[in-house]
C-alpha cells in the first residue's frame, strides 16, 4: 500500500502510538491527521483551558513530526466528512485509529467506518492506547463489565500489559495534501508531548517516591500533575504503568492503583454510555437545581461558601484550571451531599474549567461522590472541617488560596465561624456560611429518603 492514514484523537504523541506505528509499517507514506471536530464545540465541550493546552499539544506534536521529515496534517469540521475528504485526495487505502469510550466517540467511530467502507478504505481501531488494559477486556462471570473497583483492580494488576514503542525514526507525509494553520491559545498549563514526558520523567525521579505518605496533602501538592497529559494522551498509561513499576516502592504501587481508577471508569463507560448524563444507580433523588438552589450554587462556584477548604479549592479550580483530587472529592461531595444540588451541575462546571476535562474521569467520580454511582457506601458524607483539619492541618492551603483568611493563624483558619478577637477581625471580608452542615445533612437524608437516624 502507498498511503495510509492515523487519525489522531486523545493520543497526541509520537511515543508508544499504536496506530501511528501500523500506518507506518503498512503504506510508503503516511497522513497524521488531526480533526477540529464541530460537534465537540457544538456540544460545550470546547472548554477554553482545554483549547490552549491542545493548541500546544499539536504544535509540539507538528514539530516532532517535523523533526521526523513528516508535519501534522490539521483540519476542521465534521470529523468523518474530513477523514473522507483526505483519504481521498492523498489516495488512502488504510485508516488507523485509537479506540475511545464515549457514547459519542462509539457512535462516531460506527459512521466512520461505514463512509470508509463506501469509500473502498478500511477502517483499524487500536486498543490500549489511552488506556493500559482496554475496555471489555477484563469482565465477571455475570456481567459485561466490572461494577465494583476492588475486583476489578485485582483482575487489572493480573493482567499483561503489551511493550512500550518507542517514537518512529521517520515519517513520510504526502506533499500535497493541504493542511489549515496551527491554532493558538495561551492557558494556564502548557501542553504537549516533550512537557508531558519532561514531568513524569521529574515525577519518577523525585516524586513518586513519596506519593503514597503525601498525595492527600493539599498545601504539599505531592500529585503528578499527570492527569492533563494523560487526558490529551501526550503520555502513554502503558509506559506510565511499565516505569512506575519499574521504580517500585508503595509511592509506586499507590500510583499505579490510580492509573487502573482511570481505567475503571473507561470500562463502566464504554459498557453504559448514558452513565455520561443519567445516574448508574438512581437513589429517587429530589436534587435542588439552578431554579430551587441557585445562591447556594453560585457560591460554591465562585468560591464563597464559608467553608475554607471548599472555597480554597474551588478558586484553585478557576485560576489553574486544575483541582487537587482531595479537593475535588471535597468540593463534589459537598454540592451534592451538603447542598442536595445534582450532580451533573458540578460535572458541567468542572468540565467547563479543568485542562483535565475528561468525560469518563469527570462524570462517574461526580456519580461516585453523588452515591449514584459505583461507590459501595452511598450515603457517605465528608465533612469539610474534618476533611480540613486532616488534609490541610495548618491551613497553608487555605491562606494560598482565600487571602481573606490569610491573617488568621494555624488550624483556626478552617473554622472562622468561632474566631474571636483579632482573628475574627482579620477574618471580617469572609462570608458566611450558606448552610449549618448538620442542616444540610438533614436535607440530604430527607431527600434520599433515609431518616433521620444515623447510617
Amino acid at each position: 500500500m502507498n498511503v495510509s492514514l492515523v487519525l489522531f484523537t486523545g493520543d497526541l504523541r509520537l511515543h508508544d502510538h499504536p496506530p501511528l506505528r501500523a500506518a507506518l509499517a503498512g503504506s510508503r507514506r503516511t497522513v497524521p491527521l488531526f480533526v477540529r471536530d464541530r460537534a465537540v464545540a457544538e456540544a460545550g465541550f470546547a472548554a477554553p483551558n482545554r483549547l490552549a493546552f491542545l493548541a500546544d499539544c499539536l504544535r509540539d506534536l507538528d514539530a516532532g513530526l517535523r523533526a521526523r521529515g513528516g508535519r501534522l496534517v490539521v483540519r476542521s469540521g465534521d470529523l468523518v466528512e474530513e477523514v473522507c475528504r483526505v483519504a481521498a485526495e492523498a489516495g488512502v487505502g488504510e485508516v488507523h485509529v485509537s479506540a475511545d469510550v464515549s457514547a459519542y466517540a462509539q457512535r462516531r467511530e460506527e459512521r466512520l467506518r461505514r463512509a470508509l467502507e463506501g469509500a473502498g478504505v478500511r477502517l483499524h481501531v487500536h486498543d490500549t492506547v489511552t488506556t493500559a488494559v482496554a475496555p471489555g477486556v477484563l469482565t465477571p462471570a455475570a456481567s459485561d463489565h466490572f461494577a465494583v473497583f476492588t475486583p476489578y483492580f485485582r483482575h487489572w494488576s493480573r493482567q499483561p500489559l503489551r511493550d512500550a514503542l518507542g517514537a518512529p525514526r521517520t515519517v513520510r507525509v504526502p506533499e500535497d495534501v493541504v493542511s489549515e494553520p496551527l491554532p493558538s491559545y495561551r492557558g494556564p498549563v502548557p501542553g504537549g508531548e516533550s512537557g508531558g514526558r519532561a514531568r513524569l520523567a521529574g515525577w519518577l525521579r523525585d516524586g513518586i517516591a513519596v506519593y503514597a505518605d503525601r498525595h492527600d496533602d493539599l498545601a504539599g501538592d505531592a500529585t503528578s500533575r499527570l492527569s492533563p497529559h494523560l487526558h490529551f494522551g501526550t503520555v502513554s498509561p502503558v509506559e506510565l504503568v511499565h516505569r512506575a513499576r519499574a521504580v517500585g516502592g508503595p509511592g509506586a504501587e499507590a500510583f499505579v492503583r490510580q492509573l487502573a481508577w482511570r481505567d475503571f471508569h473507561r470500562q463502566v463507560l464504554a459498557a453504559r454510555p448514558d452513565a455520561a448524563a443519567a445516574d448508574y444507580r438512581p437513589r429517587r433523588d429530589r436534587w435542588r437545581t439552578e431554579r430551587t438552589a441557585g445562591a447556594d450554587i453560585e457560591a460554591w462556584r465562585e468560591g464563597r461558601t464559608g467553608y475554607p477548604v471548599v472555597d480554597a479549592a474551588m478558586r484553585q479550580l478557576r485560576e489553574e484550571g486544575w483541582m487537587h483530587n482531595r479537593g475535588r472529592l471535597l468540593t463534589a461531595s459537598f454540592l451534592t451531599k451538603t447542598l442536595y444540588v445534582d450532580w451533573r451541575i458540578g460535572a458541567r462546571h468542572f468540565l467547563d474549567l479543568l485542562v483535565d476535562g475528561d468525560v469518563a474521569n469527570n462524570q462517574l467520580n461526580w456519580q461516585w461522590t453523588a452515591g449514584t454511582g459505583t461507590d459501595s457506601r452511598p450515603n457517605r458524607v465528608l465533612n469539610p472541617v474534618a476533611q480540613a483539619r486532616r488534609y490541610d492541618p495548618d491551613g497553608a492551603y487555605v491562606r494560598r488560596w482565600v487571602p481573606e483568611l490569610a491573617g488568621v493563624a494555624g488550624g483556626a483558619v478552617h473554622e472562622p465561624w468561632r474566631l474571636r478577637g483579632p482573628d475574627r477581625a482579620a477574618a471580617a471580608g469572609y462570608p458566611d456560611r450558606v448552610v449549618d452542615l448538620s442542616d444540610g445533612l438533614a436535607r440530604f437524608r430527607r431527600g434520599r429518603g433515609l431518616g433521620l437516624g444515623p447510617g
